[in-house]
């Protein structure tokens, strides 16, 4: 990101804490909430720490998806409400539809093709919204020769600059695994064969424009097929498909619909997105190497589910600007709302509110019996929900760390380039306001009250709620999204002369510390700063003159988030680097050393074999294993050849019947498995132990 003017930031060396709720009420003054409202107690705090970055926001941050069987697609009325909810990507042409159309004559055998629909028709759309293009090449029916045909013509032809190209949809649904709804006429369905493909089509589609960005379909961790393995495959989708085309590409494509019902609601699945983007991220590091940094990761479907939970009203606005948003923090590049226009299918009726079962974002004036929906293009609720998130902040601002300490209430929060924060607040609780206090570190708001937009019940769209907040409380409506902007507290100090230094990145990882490289800021750097962020927390790791530096004294298998900030002269901190996730490893010797494989899985569900071996000088009779899991979600459910407890994350295993000693010099193995379940990502243990010793990891 480029170096920024900081004069509108405090000068003097930031604290990396959060700030007093009282300290900042003294500085906002008379707050300007009601007399009532104010003397209430908040029960809830949002944090937010504007030195933690998150990354920023690119141009295509915000998606929807369109299809070719959508007449209203290229209503003009579309591009305009695009643009006013920041949307800068548009997805085509349209999920599954991708694996029967072929471009050239605009065709999908077996499906429906609305008039005005076409690709140049579509571009028209995309360029008076101000978006670009998310393209789905054609694998399900389609050559690597007609996808680099459309690439010639896209970006040579038609100079329509076309730069993310998808090869298929969701192809792990062409019945390999038991259930298809892909199109798929390939003889050989496997994961293999598609990435055999993949590195085709890319070769075919950069022989023509060497600067697209080509994209690998995965399946998102901890839903269905994740962890199943097909008939005659090494491994599952993600392992397969990573394994040969890691370094053919530049991104990778998930979808998410995590399904909900009124007991569950989808809002609340929401918590499970970090650690199933993170195992993504993972997967990338493993297969990709050094190449993994390069490698994007694109949600191009998200919405609350495929049926049975509300899709027009509130809840979906509420779920959409959370999700999208939660996914943006932790490494999507672009996220796409499935989609604009659908259509009307069960109709309910949700807090009052009629819901159409509609997945669009946008009504396209459909029936459902007798019940009909609004006018042509009229925004349902996840229209609301995004452009929420475009007040939040566009291209070039930096995401950073908020908290909440209310499981109702979700936060997010934005440094906008010009140095105003402004913070997300989403009430998702339909039955109560909650009024909540914020504090802050790394920013000093100034002592007038923040603008306010608003999207409650009640609000025909995002609304002025002038009032409702201050700098340091805030009264949120139920089932509501209220986005405050805060100015910073004038300074009359000379500004930072330090830009942002460059994204870190590990050059070596141990056991128990990391070497870490970063491209220079701008400016006179008197020193670089590592800080580890912990919730919306930082603590300094080490500190560098240069541009790299060896962080030691990590526990084996933990894992660190970690920043980099510089600082000048006068001890004035700069923005804060994209963020870098890395995690230690386990010792390279030990006198242990565990294996630990999962065999089978069922996207919730799985098997796994542990086999543990005893590399000392002295046979073990009697054995004790430990490992925590990595994700909330992952527990053991039954287990044989040995006995094993799984207390609150925590496993752990003895040997039983027979399976107790451990062989010196790692003469014999022991082998024990268990089944477990995964309510989300379901990522391996980090660290093992036998009889308290940390071992050597083997996979």
């Amino acid at each position: 990101m480029p170096s920024r003017d900081r004069s509108a930031r405090p000068h003097r060396h930031r604290r990396l804490a959060a700030v007093a709720a009282t300290a900042l009420a003294a500085l906002a003054g008379v707050l300007p909430l009601s007399s009532r409202a104010s003397a209430a107690a908040a029960d809830a705090t949002v944090t937010v720490n504007a030195d933690a970055g998150l990354g920023v926001l690119g141009p295509a941050a915000l998606g929807a998806n369109a299809a070719i069987w959508d007449a209203h697609m290229n209503d003009p009325e579309v591009a305009s409400l695009m643009k006013a909810a920041g949307v800068g990507a548009l997805r085509y042409p349209g999920g599954s539809y991708a694996d029967i159309y072929h471009w050239k004559d605009h065709s999908a055998p077996g499906g429906y093709v609305a008039p005005g629909t076409g690709f140049d028709d579509f571009m028209g759309t995309v360029k008076a919204a101000g978006a670009q293009p998310v393209i789905i090449a054609n694998y399900g029916s389609g050559t690597p020769e007609e996808a680099a045909d459309w690439v010639r013509y896209a970006n040579v032809t038609r100079h329509y600059g076309a730069q993310y190209w998808e090869i298929g949809n969701e192809i792990y649904g062409n019945g390999h695994y038991g259930s298809g709804w892909e199109n798929d006429t390939h003889a050989d369905k496997s994961p293999k064969e598609y990435a055999r493909q993949v590195k085709a089509y890319a070769a075919a589609m950069r022989a023509v424009d060497p600067t697209v960005r080509i994209g690998a379909v995965l399946t998102t961790p901890g839903n269905w097929p994740d962890g199943v393995i097909g008939s005659g495959d090494a491994g599952d989708w993600n392992h397969s498909v990573l394994a040969e085309v890691a370094h053919d590409i530049d991104f990778v494509s998930v979808h998410w619909y995590p399904g909900g019902s009124a007991d569950d609601p989808a809002v609340d699945k929401v918590a499970r997105l970090p650690g199933e983007l993170r195992e993504i991220r993972n997967l990338l590091d493993r297969y990709a190497g050094t190449d993994a940094a390069r490698i994007g990761i694109a949600m191009t479907e998200v919405n609350a589910s495929t049926g049975g939970t509300p899709f027009t009203t509130r809840p979906n606005g509420l779920f959409a600007a959370d999700a999208m948003m939660t996914a943006l923090e932790n490494g999507v590049f672009t996220v796409d709302w499935w989609d604009t226009h659908n259509g009307a299918g069960t109709v309910s009726t949700v807090d009052g509110e009629t819901d159409y079962g509609d997945m669009g974002m946008l009504s396209n004036a459909t029936c459902s019996g007798s019940v009909c929906e609004p006018a042509a293009n009229t925004p349902f609720a996840p229209y609301y929900g995004i452009k929420a998130l475009a007040a939040l902040g566009g291209a070039g601002d930096t995401m950073v760390a908020s908290g909440s300490s209310s499981p109702r209430v979700s936060a997010h929060a934005v440094e906008q380039a010009d140095g105003d924060l402004a913070v997300l607040l989403v009430n998702k609780d339909a039955g109560a306001a909650h009024t909540v206090d914020l504090d802050y570190a790394g920013f000093t708001p100034d002592r007038g009250a923040p603008a306010v937009l608003r999207w409650a019940p009640g609000d025909a769209d995002l609304v002025p709620a002038p009032g409702t907040a201050s700098s340091s409380r805030a009264v949120l409506p139920p089932s509501s999204l209220t986005v405050l902007t805060l100015h910073p507290q004038p300074d009359s100090g000379p500004s930072t002369q330090v830009g942002t230094p460059g994204t870190p990145r590990t050059t070596s990882v141990s056991d128990t510390s990391v070497d870490l490289s970063w491209p220079a800021a701008t400016g006179k750097v008197v020193r670089y700063g590592v800080y580890e962020q912990s919730g919306t927390g930082l603590r300094l790791l080490a500190e560098s003159t240069g541009t790299s530096v060896t962080v030691p004294n990590l526990p084996p298998g933990s894992v660190h988030t970690v920043n980099v900030l510089a600082t000048d002269a006068a001890g004035r901190l700069s923005r804060p680097s994209a963020p870098l996730t890395f995690t230690t490893g386990s010792p390279r010797r030990s006198t242990c050393a565990v294996e630990y494989r999962v065999t089978a899985g069922w996207g919730n569900g799985f098997v796994a074999a542990v086999t543990l071996t005893n590399l000392g000088p002295d046979p073990v009779d009697g054995w004790s294993l430990d490992f925590d899991w990595p994700d909330a979600g992952q527990s053991v459910t039954g287990a044989w050849n040995a006995e094993v407890t799984d207390d609150d994350g925590h496993v752990h295993a003895t040997g039983a019947d027979g399976n107790t000693r451990l062989a010196a010099d790692g003469a014999s193995t022991v082998s024990f498995g268990f089944t477990g379940a995964n309510d989300g990502p379901n990522p391996a243990p980090t660290v093992f132990r036998i009889n308290g010793t940390v071992c050597t990891t083997r996979s």
